[in-house]
């Protein structure tokens, strides 16, 4: 089952047209990546599902229903959450604060979700009264994921979560996003780092605000063609 599609997008910024009647599917359960260089649209296209930015033509459904332009607190409400790649904390706030943040939407008690954050994220668990702009790069990614997810979403959506970080806490964040994919969140990864591949499911290669390649994340991964072009072999 699909729980996410996004059919024939066409989106951008004003006058200047970035995605060029783009479609994906997410299936339920999965972990697809967008793969692509800088430029490619692939932000552009995890803000336009997510209602940051609006599409001149196209639809996105969601569970089968159009959320198309949907602003982006009730894409929150409806099990949608949306991590940026950058300014996705808040640095003047300790890690506990930032996680409670992450939950302002919610009326019940969140105590038992943000301790689940905290046993997903076990090295943030000491840290949880520090100064969230205090954070290495690793840590500030596993914190901006943890917000999200304070609102058990559905659906999550992880902009370039590697960018910066060393080759020991790309694996380990890698580890993590697989980890809870293994615990029922469906993920739509962007990415530039080829690696990410091998976290996924189904792959998307995109260029120039265009599909140019689409399949198993193993065969892509094999293919000799692309690897010459979109992974840098």
């Amino acid at each position: 089952m699909n729980i996410l599609e996004v059919q024939d997008v066409v989106s951008g910024y004003g006058s200047m047209e970035v995605l060029h009647g783009v479609s994906i599917t997410v299936e339920q359960g999965k972990v697809v990546t967008l793969l692509g260089p800088n430029g490619a649209g692939k932000t552009t296209l995890l803000r336009t599902i997510f209602g940051l930015v609006k599409p001149t033509k196209g639809k996105i459904f969601y569970k089968g229903d159009d959320i198309t332009g949907i602003p982006p607190q009730e894409m929150a409400r409806i099990g949608l959450c949306y991590v940026p790649q950058e300014e996705n904390i808040f640095p003047t706030l300790t890690v506990q604060e930032n996680l409670e943040m992450g939950a302002f939407i919610r009326k019940d008690d969140y105590t038992d979700r943000m301790e689940e954050i905290f046993s997903f994220f076990p090295d943030l668990t000491d840290r949880r009264k520090s100064r969230a702009g205090d954070l290495s790069g690793g840590m500030r990614q596993m914190l901006a994921i943890g917000r999200a997810l304070m609102l058990n979403p559905e659906v999550l959506l992880l902009d370039e979560p590697s960018t910066g970080l060393a080759p020991v806490l790309v694996d380990h964040i890698f580890e993590r996003i697989k980890f809870l994919n293994e615990q029922g969140v469906t993920i739509l990864l962007v990415e530039q780092n080829a690696q990410a591949l091998s976290t996924a499911d189904k792959a998307y290669i995109m260029e120039g605000g265009e599909k140019k390649a689409e399949g198993p994340a193993k065969e892509l991964m094999a293919n000799e063609e692309i690897g010459k072009h979109y992974l840098g072999r």
